[in-house]
């Protein structure tokens, strides 16, 4: 059996809900549920980035705004929504699968599930296509989750890693952030605009075409084995401002075909806490 795309079409979601197969839909959010509440895919169950898919942030210097749970948290979470390691998940958001949506792939990726999918457009390309929506709640059945890894199982870096590879060339450090955040032109969410030194900028809206769905295999192998030609993607490092809008260019990375670089968590938001260099504007 050849291994499930980790992105799903619209028109391929609907064919599994016409044709009644077996898999659970997952509305990922980051800003609260009542968008949920009012209007979500049928027989979506409710994630949230804030409290589901983030361990409590005590300080965001060290860890940044959405540091990830205990694998055994997070266990906790899949068995109440029924998500077992032969589970079909497909998840959506709202923001081209960008947001929540893509940190809920990373972790179930990441505690070896395999038969997970990102909805590519998210809930608007869905509704183009004719699934049907509402507002009624769907109840998940819990399951018993018999086997439970220590630690993630996808490469992550630290912020000693990233401070290395900062002052170093033995690992590339992408920014997945929009330029202007970037340049430190503007800063929306932290206490300090600028980047990490030596960070590149490949933001993670190119990962996207004009319409908002993630560009073809081939379009994004091109666009990363050029970018990083002699370089090992275990050699990468990607962030973004809180370890979440990264998880949309490793997924990027996964539908390419490519090994998937390291994550670092805590992103923008616990380096710009953290007293260590930063560059607060690009001339």
């Amino acid at each position: 059996m050849s291994k499930i795309s980790p992105i799903i079409q619209p028109e391929e979601l609907l064919k599994l809900k016409v044709q009644n197969k077996d898999f659970i839909l997952i509305d990922a959010d980051g800003g609260g549920k009542e968008r949920y509440l009012a209007n979500h895919l049928d027989g979506a169950y409710f994630v949230d980035l804030e409290t589901d898919l983030s361990a409590a942030v005590k300080d965001a210097a060290n860890g940044g705004r959405h540091p990830l749970p205990s694998t055994t948290a997070f266990a906790e979470t899949i068995s109440k929504l029924g998500i077992g390691p032969k589970s079909h998940v497909v998840i959506y958001d709202d923001k081209n699968g960008s947001n929540a949506a893509a940190r809920f792939w990373w972790m179930l990726t990441a505690i070896g599930y395999e038969n997970v999918q990102v909805l590519s457009g998210g809930f608007k390309a869905a509704m183009n296509v004719g699934f049907p929506s509402n507002a009624d709640l769907a109840i998940p059945k819990p399951t018993q989750i018999d086997v439970l890894v220590s630690d993630w199982k996808l490469p992550l870096a630290t912020i000693n890693d990233v401070a290395i590879a900062s002052k170093t060339n033995k690992k590339i450090i992408v920014d997945v952030r929009a330029k202007n955040r970037y340049d430190g032109l503007v800063e929306p969410l932290d206490l300090v605009a600028g980047h990490i030194p030596n960070a590149i900028n490949i933001p993670l809206t190119d990962n996207l075409d004009e319409l908002g769905s993630f560009k073809t295999p081939n379009i994004l192998n091109k666009k990363y084995s050029e970018a990083f030609k002699n370089i090992s993607p275990e050699n990468l490092i990607v962030h973004c401002g809180s370890g979440v809008t990264a998880c949309h260019t490793l997924l990027a990375f996964a539908y390419a075909g490519l090994p998937i670089p390291s994550l670092y968590v805590g992103s923008w938001s616990e380096w710009s806490r953290s007293g260590n260099e930063m560059v607060l504007k690009n001339g």
